[in-house]
């Protein structure tokens, strides 16, 4: 490494090279992408070598940038570690907490815990990152995480809070349409809204006892709040939990009889950040709310 070593520059490579593009990267540094891209230009100046050539619209290593990102990879998780103690350490209540969890829940429930956060703790500043893929904990996409699944890395801990249950959930309007869904047979000509992967979904669903098929899967989407949207306006049925569905008049159950699937609520943090106050403040505060019988939901 040159004696003018800058490891900002050498941050902005490595998480250029891990999420595949200057975008991901600048979104995952909290930087504009302008400000990650002369970074990662003056870590190649610095060290005389080209790390990235352009391929089509993508980013791809050069052989020296492969052999780079060996090395970096085991300095930015040392770093990693180093800034977990560090934020741990913190006696502090005021700064920034960063909460990843899904868009439902981000939209529907987030909003009155930052408001009774903002009552009682007004110096922290809450982050929400609403995203139905799991966040890392470990190199600190966020600080808390609100899953519906346990974390099974040593490093973190986590609480099952609470068990919501899912059901089958369909539009006035799309019952008045289609007709009523009274038994299972009913659902084979029934439209469905779904949420992630064509494959995966059909599987669930199958699992779940529904006898449907590709054809009843009429729209896909990686957006909760988007799904349910859909449903509401009547253009298929669609699988949400109790605490979130019974806040709309408008969506009627459909097979009461079918078994409803558990969705737990697992909160989750560094065992690090754990010791941190204003990260534990955080983490009781949601805690406390999920616990209760009712979740608070946002309406709209």
């Amino acid at each position: 490494m040159p004696s003018n070593f800058d490891w900002n520059q050498a941050r902005a490579f490595l998480a250029t090279a891990e999420t595949g593009s200057f975008s991901a990267a600048a979104r995952a540094l909290n930087l504009t992408q302008p400000t990650l891209g002369r970074q990662v230009a003056a870590f190649e100046q610095n060290l005389e070598l080209v790390l990235f050539e352009r391929i089509g619209r993508k980013l791809e290593l050069t052989p020296a940038g492969r052999d780079l990102l060996d090395k970096l990879q085991g300095m930015g998780d040392a770093a990693n570690r180093a800034s977990l103690v560090a934020s741990g350490r913190g006696q502090s209540v005021a700064g920034d907490v960063c909460v990843s969890t899904t868009d439902m829940f981000a939209y529907y429930v987030m909003p009155q815990i930052v408001a009774d956060l903002q009552k009682i703790a007004p110096q922290i500043r809450i982050r929400v990152l609403a995203s139905n893929s799991l966040s890392d904990l470990q190199r600190r996409e966020a600080d808390i995480a609100v899953r519906h699944v346990a974390p099974t890395q040593p490093e973190l801990i986590s609480r099952k809070v609470c068990e919501a249950k899912g059901r089958i959930y369909a539009s006035q309007s799309y019952l008045e349409r289609h007709g009523a869904i009274r038994t299972l047979e009913d659902v084979k000509s029934a439209h469905f809204v779904g949420i992630g992967e064509n494959d995966e979904l059909l599987d669930f669903l199958k699992n779940w006892g529904l006898p449907i098929a590709q054809t009843n899967l009429r729209v896909l989407g990686d957006s909760g709040l988007v799904g349910w949207q859909m449903a509401r306006q009547g253009l298929g049925i669609s699988a949400m939990t109790d605490d979130i569905a019974h806040h709309f008049p408008e969506m009627k159950l459909v097979l009461p009889e079918l078994e409803p699937i558990p969705v737990p609520y697992w909160l989750t943090t560094h065992k690090e950040l754990h010791s941190s106050k204003r990260i534990r403040l955080v983490y009781d505060r949601i805690a406390e709310t999920l616990s209760a019988n009712k979740l608070p939901v946002r309406l709209g």
